[in-house]
C-alpha cells in the first residue's frame, strides 16, 4: 500500500538491483493502452432571443465515451469502451430543480449517412447561427457566426449528436467503426448517447424531443420505437425536417417500381416554375395540376409500358415536359421517366446551368453542356463552406474544445452503409413510427417539407405519412409544414424565421405549455 503523501515511485526511491546477465534481462512488458475517457468542456454563455428575454446558458462540448456489454463465451467482461461520440449540449441556467426537470430537451441529429449535426446546430435550433446569405446574394469567405434569437433554446435544452465517423466521432484505438456504419448499430449508439445524457443529467422526468433531418428523420422515426421498446422512454414529441421514412419512395434506380418518377413529377414543376417556366401561372397551380397528374394519370400510364397505346403516350410526353419545364424530344428519350440528377442538369441546360438538388433554387455553372447529368449541386457548394468555416472556428474561438481532428462535416467513411436488416425487403421504418405512436398515445410528430427540396421531396414523404396505418386520433397528431425553399430550409431567411416560430410551438404544445 502507498502512503497518501508519497508518490509510488518519487526521484529519491532506490532502484533496484541491476541484472548481473542478459539471461536474467527480462524486457518489460507492453504498458496497457490507458482506458478512454470523456472530453468533455463547459463554458457559460449569453443570448438575447425575441421579446429581449436574456438566456444565461451553460455549454458543454466535446467527446462522450460509448460503452458496450461485452460477453466472451457467456462470461460477462465488462462494458468495454468502443467508440467516442461528439456532442454539444445547451442548458438553460438560472431556473430551480423543478423548472429544469420540467423543461424539454431536444436530440437533434442530421442525416447523410455520414452527416454530422452542424446544419441543424448552427443553421437552425443552437443559440448562434452561420450567416451565409442566400440564392443571389450569398457572402465571401469567411463568412460570419451570430446570435440566433430564434434559437430553440428559449423552449427547450438541447443535445446535438455526431454519429459515429462524423464530426469529431470515431472508434477507439484499436476499435472498429464498422458496426456502426448500418441502420442498427447506428440506432443503437445513438439511442446509448441519448440514455446517457438523459440519465447523468437528471433528465428522466422532463419532455423529451428527437429533432431528425433527411436520413435523419428515418433515425428518429425508428428511435421513438426504439427507445420505449429498449428502454421504456417515452417521448413528447418527433420533429421530421425534410422527411425521408420509406427509401424506396425516392429510389429511381435500384427498385425499378416507377414510384419515385410520380413523387418527383410535383417537385420538377415547382423547380420548373422557380426558373420562370411557367410564366403567368402561380406556384400553387403548377403544383396542383402536377400532384393530380402524378397521383392518377401518370403511375397508370408508366404501369403500361408497352402496352400503352401511342396516342396514349403521346399525351404524356406533352404533359410531363410541359409540367417539368423540358423538351418533350427530352421526355420521349427518357421513356417518360426523369431522373432528379438528370434533370436537375436539363433544366437549364441552353443557359449552361446546373440546379440545385438539396435546394433547386440555386444554380451555377455547368461543367459541362453535353454532360448527362450536372457533375457537382451547386447548393451544397454553397452551403458547405460557411458551415465549414463557421464550426471550426465556434467549437475553438467559444466553446474552449481543442482537437486536431477533422470535423467531418459529411464522411464518406460511413460507406457502404449497411441496411443488412432490410434485405429482401424495402427500407422503410414508417411501421416503428406507426407503433411508436400505436404505444404513445400522447406522441406528437412535427414534419417540415422544403417546397425546393430535390432530395426529399414533399410529395413522396407526403405520399408515406397518407399511407400510415393510424386511427384518425393519431393520426391527428401529426401536423405538416411547407416552407418555400429547399432541404435545408432554414438557408432562407424568411423559411428560418417561420420554421422557428412553428417548432416553438410544437415544443410548447407538445410538452403541455400553454401559448
Amino acid at each position: 500500500m502507498t502512503d497518501a503523501t508519497t508518490p509510488a515511485s518519487s526521484p529519491t526511491s532506490t532502484p533496484p538491483p541491476a541484472a548481473t546477465n542478459a539471461s536474467e534481462s527480462k524486457p518489460e512488458g507492453k504498458a496497457p493502452e490507458p482506458e478512454p475517457t470523456d472530453e468533455l468542456v463547459s463554458t457559460r454563455h449569453t443570448v438575447t432571443v425575441e421579446g429581449g428575454r436574456v438566456l444565461d446558458y451553460t455549454a458543454t462540448t466535446g467527446r462522450l465515451v460509448l460503452r458496450e456489454e461485452v460477453y466472451e463465451d457467456g462470461v460477462f467482461t465488462g462494458h468495454t469502451a468502443k467508440a467516442q461520440v461528439s456532442m454539444t449540449s445547451y442548458v438553460l441556467e438560472g431556473v430551480s430543480a423543478q423548472e429544469r426537470t420540467a423543461r424539454p430537451v431536444t436530440f437533434a441529429f442530421n442525416g447523410g449517412p455520414g452527416s454530422s449535426s452542424v446544419w441543424l446546430h448552427l443553421g437552425l435550433l443552437g443559440p448562434r447561427r452561420v450567416v451565409m446569405g442566400d440564392v443571389g446574394a450569398l457572402l465571401p469567405p469567411p463568412y460570419a457566426l451570430a446570435d440566433n434569437a430564434q434559437t430553440l433554446l428559449a423552449e427547450s435544452d438541447l443535445v446535438f449528436i455526431d454519429p459515429v465517423s462524423t464530426g469529431y466521432s470515431r472508434a477507439v484505438k484499436g476499435g472498429k467503426p464498422g458496426p456502426y456504419h448500418g441502420y442498427q448499430g447506428d440506432l443503437d449508439s445513438v439511442a446509448e448517447v441519448i440514455r446517457l445524457w438523459t440519465s447523468r443529467n437528471g433528465r428522466w422526468m422532463s419532455p423529451k424531443f428527437l429533432a431528425g433531418e433527411s436520413y435523419g428523420t428515418l433515425r428518429a422515426a425508428a428511435l421513438a420505437d426504439h427507445l420505449q421498446t429498449r428502454y421504456g422512454m417515452y417521448l413528447n414529441g418527433v420533429i421530421l425536417i425534410s422527411s425521408v421514412l420509406d427509401l424506396s419512395s425516392i429510389d429511381f434506380e435500384g427498385q425499378r417500381n416507377d414510384r419515385a418518377h410520380a413523387a418527383y413529377l410535383p417537385l420538377y414543376a415547382a423547380v420548373a416554375h422557380y426558373h420562370g417556366k411557367h410564366p403567368g401561372r402561380s406556384l400553387d397551380e403548377v403544383v396542383a395540376e402536377a400532384s393530380a397528374y402524378a397521383a392518377r394519370d401518370y403511375p397508370w400510364a408508366l404501369s403500361r409500358g408497352a402496352r400503352l397505346r401511342a396516342d396514349e403516350r403521346a399525351g404524356v410526353v406533352a404533359t410531363v415536359a410541359r409540367l417539368a419545364g423540358v423538351s418533350e424530344r427530352y421526355v420521349e428519350q427518357a421513356e417518360l421517366r426523369i431522373e432528379h440528377w438528370r434533370f436537375f442538369g436539363e433544366l437549364l441546360r441552353d443557359e449552361r446551368l446546373a440546379v440545385g438538388r438539396l435546394d433547386a433554387r440555386f444554380t451555377g455553372p455547368a461543367a459541362s453542356a453535353i454532360a448527362e447529368e450536372m457533375d457537382a449541386d451547386p447548393s451544397f457548394d454553397a452551403i458547405v463552406g460557411p458551415y465549414a468555416a463557421a464550426m471550426n472556428h465556434y467549437v475553438r474561438a467559444e466553446l474552449e474544445f481543442g482537437s486536431d481532428l477533422h470535423y467531418e462535416q459529411i464522411s464518406e467513411r460511413v460507406n457502404p452503409w449497411s441496411y443488412k436488416d432490410f434485405e429482401g425487403k424495402p427500407i422503410d421504418v414508417s411501421p416503428r413510427l406507426e407503433r411508436a405512436m400505436r404505444a404513445n398515445p400522447h406522441l406528437q410528430v412535427h414534419v417540415a417539407y422544403g417546397t425546393y427540396d430535390g432530395a426529399t421531396p414533399p410529395a413522396a414523404a407526403d405520399e408515406v405519412f397518407a399511407k400510415l396505418r393510424l386511427t384518425d386520433q393519431a393520426r391527428s397528431r401529426i401536423e405538416h409544414r411547407t416552407y418555400p425553399a429547399g432541404h435545408m430550409m432554414y438557408v432562407h431567411e424568411p423559411s428560418r424565421l417561420a420554421q422557428s416560430a412553428d417548432l416553438a410551438a410544437f415544443v410548447r404544445r407538445a410538452s403541455g405549455v400553454a401559448g
